[in-house]
């Protein structure tokens, strides 16, 4: 049994992993953005602990988790919560870039960084859903993608910088994934919203737990997942 950690498993591809962690006995830890929240979490996956620490503000996570007990290892910290604001780049305001850079890059790169003790002692592994827009920008994407982009380099640079710890690095860019986020997505685009069209949050989450649970001999980089309807 694993310990795994585990942001944004309130809906969509986090609470997909989530379920199947818990189903087969894993050891669970949900990151909160606030105590309302992880009483959610902590109803919604019975047995899973929580921590609270708001990925809008990645520069308070650390005084945060210093309130709070940690686990004594983490065999999976897997980077799920993220935020979308389309607009063109002739529109988009700093706001806009700020909030997406703190929830979808820095907060990840600082989440890590704390946490990645606990992930060498255990020769763990960094799971970072990205996006399809981490590979390629399209026009009203370009806020969004470039955060996506960078979270490429974060998980890359990783990758070299701890394959000697024994630390496995994984990014996972889905395509148009059947999620709350996929909805305000569309609702953004001024689209009506078919969830049937789109990738089950499951398939994914077969993907993220297929590298995690790959043996120990082999790693999985990179992998895209893309609708097959």
């Amino acid at each position: 049994m694993g310990t795994h950690l585990i942001t944004g498993a309130g809906s969509g591809i986090g609470a997909a992993v989530a379920r199947r962690l818990a189903d087969r006995g894993e050891d669970l830890w949900l990151l909160a953005r606030n105590a309302v929240r992880a009483k959610e979490l902590a109803a919604q996956f019975p047995g899973a602990r929580t921590l609270v620490g708001d990925l809008a503000n990645p520069e308070k996570l650390s005084w945060a988790f210093g309130q709070q007990p940690l686990p004594d290892r983490i065999d999976s910290l897997v980077h799920s919560a993220g935020v979308i604001e389309l607009g063109a780049i002739a529109d988009l305001p700093a706001k806009a870039w700020q909030r997406q850079l703190a929830a979808n890059l820095v907060a990840p790169a600082e989440l890590t960084r704390l946490l990645l003790p606990l992930v060498r002692a255990a020769q763990g592994q960094v799971v970072f859903v990205n996006s399809g827009a981490g590979l390629s920008a399209r026009a009203q994407w370009g806020a969004y993608a470039a955060t996506k982009h960078g979270l490429k380099a974060l998980a890359d640079s990783l990758r070299a910088e701890e394959h000697d710890n024994g630390v496995r690095v994984t990014s996972v860019y889905p395509g148009r994934t059947a999620t709350p986020m996929q909805e305000s997505t569309h609702q953004q685009e001024g689209k009506e919203y078919d969830p049937g069209r789109w990738i089950d949050p499951e398939s994914v989450a077969t993907a993220i737990l297929t590298a995690i649970d790959l043996p120990r001999d082999a790693e999985i980089n990179d992998v895209s997942v893309r609708p097959g309807r």
